[in-house]
């Protein structure tokens, strides 16, 4: 089964809804005005930081963050040079 990891933005019910017909777990926190808690796993929502950050390094990274590329194939080259390298960093 498919996790999606979000944060509060993304907790609306029908939103976890369609999540669930689609045979994925919501790993999203309710919101603070919520009468009634949301279960959810609380070491996985942690590990989330973990890709924001990645996604945070790639965009430092002006042609990946701009898409000078128009060409899908080009730009994921450049996306896949770029976390090649932040890799070896």
């Amino acid at each position: 089964m498919d996790w999606l990891l979000g944060d509060r933005g993304y907790d609306a019910d029908w939103f976890r809804e369609a999540l669930k017909d689609k045979g994925i777990r919501a790993c999203i926190p309710g919101r603070k005005q919520r009468k009634t808690p949301v279960k959810y796993d609380k070491r996985r929502y942690k590990r989330r930081n973990r890709i924001e950050i990645m996604f945070g390094r790639l965009k430092d990274w002006r042609p990946v963050a701009t898409r000078y590329d128009r060409s899908p194939e080009v730009f994921l080259s450049a996306f896949a040079l770029e976390a090649t390298v932040m890799y070896w960093l």
